[in-house]
This record gives C-alpha cells, sequence and structure tokens, in this order.
C-alpha cells in the first residue's frame, strides 16, 4: 500500500513504464496502453476519496462496441468534428479519428486519463486533442458535430446529469451516439438501437466470455415533455 505523502509518480512515465502495449479485443487496428496485475496501478490512481477510479486503464465494453461501430461505418464520422466524452483511453476517440474525422476531442475528469489519451494517440499514429474537464453541467460544446459516450450510466446521479447534458446537445443540433452494456442505469426507452456487438468487458482479454453491448442514437424529444428524464426509470 501507498505510504501516506509518497507523491503521485509522473502519469505519462508511469503509463509507458508499467501499461503493457497490447491490441484491443474485438479492435486488433487500435493498441493501447492496458493495466494488468502486475502494474501497480494503485500507485498512480491512489486510493483516497477523492481519487477517481482508475476507468481509464481498461478497455470496457461499451467504448469496444462503440469503437467498432465507427471504425465499421466510418461514414458516421468521415469530415465531422466529434467529441469524446467520459474519453477514459481515447479508444473511442482514436476509432473516430481513425474513421476520418475532421477533428477529435477527448474529455475526461481524470488527469491520469488525460496523460493515458496522448500516449494512446501517438501509439496509434492519430491527433487528438485531450481536455481535463467536468463539462456535463456546462452549455453543449461548440464546433461539434457528434458527440460520441462509452460506458458513462453505471451510477444513478451520474447518468441523470449525463442525460440532461445529451438532450442539450441534442437540441443544440449535436448528433449523439451511447455505447453500453446495457448498464444499471442506461435509459433504453429514450435510445433508438442502431447495432449490437459481443465484445470484452473490462479490460478482459479474447478468452474472456463476450458480453452483448449495444450502440444507441437519442430517440426524438417529445414536443410536449414538461420534466427531465429520469434514467432509473426507465433502466
Amino acid at each position: 500500500m501507498k505510504r501516506p505523502g509518497t507523491p503521485h509518480p509522473d502519469p505519462a512515465s508511469f503509463i509507458e513504464a508499467n501499461l503493457a502495449i497490447s491490441p484491443v479485443p474485438s479492435i486488433p487496428e487500435i493498441r493501447l496502453h492496458t493495466a494488468g496485475p502486475a502494474s501497480g496501478l494503485w500507485r498512480l490512481a491512489g486510493r483516497g476519496e477523492t481519487d477517481p477510479p482508475p476507468y481509464w486503464a481498461y478497455p470496457w465494453a461499451g467504448g469496444v462496441a462503440l469503437a467498432r461501430h465507427l471504425l465499421d461505418r466510418p461514414e458516421a464520422v468521415v469530415g465531422r468534428r466529434v467529441l469524446d466524452l467520459g474519453a477514459g483511453s481515447g479508444l473511442v476517440a482514436i476509432a473516430a479519428a481513425k474513421a476520418g474525422a475532421a477533428a477529435v476531442t477527448a474529455v475526461d475528469v481524470d488527469t491520469n486519463a488525460i496523460a493515458a489519451i496522448g500516449l494512446n494517440a501517438a501509439l496509434n499514429i492519430v491527433n487528438i486533442i485531450a481536455v481535463a474537464a467536468d463539462i456535463i453541467a456546462a452549455p453543449p460544446p461548440e464546433e461539434t458535430d457528434l458527440l460520441v459516450v462509452g460506458d458513462l450510466f453505471y451510477d444513478p446521479a451520474l447518468s441523470v446529469r449525463v442525460m440532461a447534458f445529451l438532450r442539450r446537445c441534442q437540441t443544440a443540433g449535436i448528433e449523439v451516439l451511447i455505447g453500453d452494456p446495457h448498464r444499471a442505469y442506461l435509459p433504453q426507452g429514450a435510445l433508438q438501437r442502431l447495432a449490437t456487438h459481443a465484445v470484452s468487458d473490462f479490460g478482459a482479454g479474447s478468452a474472456a466470455k463476450a458480453v452483448q453491448a449495444g450502440v444507441f442514437s437519442l430517440s426524438a424529444i417529445l414536443k410536449d415533455a414538461t420534466k427531465p428524464e429520469d434514467p432509473a426509470a426507465t433502466a
């Protein structure tokens, strides 16, 4: 266990030294720095209450399905300005860039994720702007045509905030795509399924049992809706 007062290592240096490079299961076109049993990830991630969990260190099922979808259907992103919300490792952002997006921005609240995104983007020879910020209480992002979201519907309070932000983006004319393996607070009643992919979850190897992850768009906003959607009510 980390001793009190021990400084965090430099994120980029730690990731390069301790997280092995491997192809993403179901997406051999993309390689990522991924944590393993011997990575000692706790030395970087921390164990305090304010330390965000190291979600960025693994490819999660929703992101894998969404990345696979963009690579298989490049017409969804070619020439468009894409923002990856809660980008984690940068997997979906990298897929968007590889599929021909005009510009890609990856946003995450975890500064360690931002370091990982920079390394993973360079590893896959794509250009991504990585931003450490919580934007879901902000107005819709400017100069964005497509917002992609993977695996953010795992917590009830966060899901409500994310869904409200996505609706604001939709109203502003931004298309939204969501990747998720039907986690507890996914608002399925507000979504339209575009595709389903059998993928591994939580950084599992290729031999792990696959889960069915969906790719969704937002359904049309009802003009007579009088109150915000509650993802918990439609989970």
